[in-house]
């Protein structure tokens, strides 16, 4: 049955039966397989211009594919988000598969905030399935935050994604007991030693785990996105501030040959602009997604 001519009970039904199996179901199928051959009009983030490079390089978009997962993390933050981003990672893997895809690219993070549900968080992924016309479907297509252009023309240096690592870390701090500690009583400049090193370790820890998690796929790591956040929980009865920080990072894994050759040559870029320079401001990115469901923010 077609999902136009199921009513809303009947199509919640057969999702909540293939999520249980760890699928998706019959009609969501059905689409996808028709994307593949051709049989339903195609959708892509590309733009124009990044379509139209595409395509004289011989890739075409097949559909636009997604995986979601609303994940309870509960106690660990961390292995909640790693748990979370690998589940919506695996969905739209399945989803590539289904309709013939060698890969998937321009993937973007997505996230809404679920009102009084603090413990968990929405997970999803949106990319542009595509197919290289001198190859056939893939049983494992590749997953990459790089467009589609940027895929291609990492292929012809030799450097070929393999897909996403994901590294989290957190942790509690609980302030030491002197005053003197926070700087708070003194009008100088001063280092936060405490909560520098805090900090530090848990982005170091981060980006650890998010190098063992690329060391299993391939040798090299184009590390898009990060987010960090560090809250402060004041004390009770005189006692001192505790403080949560949190760190992710998440990126494309690139394999490539030791020692490679750059085929081009490499120059600093002086920016002469009298506005303010894009090489020194964020101008948003188009990849990655936190804490927002209005606008393109980075992680």
């Amino acid at each position: 049955m077609a999902s136009s001519e199921m009513d809303p009970p009947a199509r919640t039904a057969a999702w909540e039966a293939a999520l249980e199996r760890d699928t998706f179901p019959d009609f969501v199928r059905d689409r996808l397989q028709q994307a593949g051959e051709r049989k339903l009009p195609w959708l892509a983030t590309m733009t124009p211009i990044e379509l139209l490079l595409a395509k004289r390089h011989g890739v075409r978009p097949v559909a636009t594919v997604s995986g979601t997962c609303w994940y309870h993390y509960g106690y660990s933050w961390t292995e909640g988000h790693q748990a979370g981003w690998n589940a919506a990672l695996e969905r739209i893997r399945n989803e590539a598969r289904a309709c013939g895809a060698n890969a998937v690219v321009d993937v973007r993070m997505r996230t809404i905030d679920g009102v009084g549900l603090s413990s968990s968080m929405d997970f999803t992924l949106v990319g542009t399935a595509v197919r290289f016309d001198s190859l056939g479907p893939s049983r494992d297509p590749v997953i990459a935050t790089v467009p589609a252009l940027e895929f291609v023309r990492l292929l012809e240096m030799g450097i070929v994604p393999c897909g996403l690592a994901i590294g989290a870390e957190y942790e509690w701090l609980q302030w030491g007991v002197s005053s003197a500690t926070d700087g708070s009583w003194s009008f100088q400049n001063q280092v936060l030693s405490q909560l520098s090193n805090f900090w530090e370790k848990i982005r170091r820890r981060a980006h650890a785990e998010l190098r063992r998690d690329a060391a299993r796929q391939g040798n090299g790591l184009l590390a898009h996105t990060h987010f960090g956040q560090l809250i402060k929980r004041e004390g009770e009865d005189k006692q001192p501030p505790a403080y949560l920080g949190r760190h992710i990072v998440i990126g494309t894994v690139i394999d490539t040959p030791r020692n490679a050759p750059v085929p081009h040559d490499i120059r600093t870029v002086v920016d002469m602009r009298d506005d303010e320079s894009p090489l020194k401001t964020w101008v948003g990115s188009r990849h990655m997604e936190y804490g927002s469901n209005e606008r393109e923010g980075g992680i």
